[in-house]
């Protein structure tokens, strides 16, 4: 975000905020619930690449009432992580258990929230 006179403030990871592709996890958003606590972050991200990479493990072959319960479990960690991605297809699934193109979307954006995650943790 550009402050009110026009200057770009530093993001963690070194980047500036502004124009230019969405990250995999907002984490000005993740900052907000941590309070500023990059322990307290790093530990939450962990925890949500866990069960997200459970979920993903487990959808596809899930029948659609566990499906359900799994994308609705996975929708409130995203949303409370910043996985905003994440959460959207999550909502997609509930409202389409059957579409088999979302539940690989869902495996597609775990890999790049994992893959987002293990590049700032470095």
């Amino acid at each position: 975000m550009r402050g009110e006179n026009g200057i770009a403030f530093s993001m963690p990871g070194g980047d500036v905020s502004g124009a230019g592709p969405a990250r995999p996890v907002d984490m000005a958003h993740l900052a907000r619930q941590t309070m500023g606590d990059r322990g307290l972050e790093q530990e939450v991200l962990a925890l949500f690449v866990q069960q997200a990479l459970s979920v993903r493990d487990r959808i596809v072959d899930a029948d659609v009432r566990e499906r359900l319960f799994l994308a609705h479990g996975l929708k409130g960690s995203a949303r409370g992580v910043g996985a905003f991605a994440i959460a959207d297809c999550a909502t997609a699934i509930e409202l389409q258990p059957e579409d088999l193109s979302t539940l690989k979307r869902l495996g597609a954006l775990i890999e790049e929230v994992r893959d987002f995650i293990a590049a700032i943790n470095r």
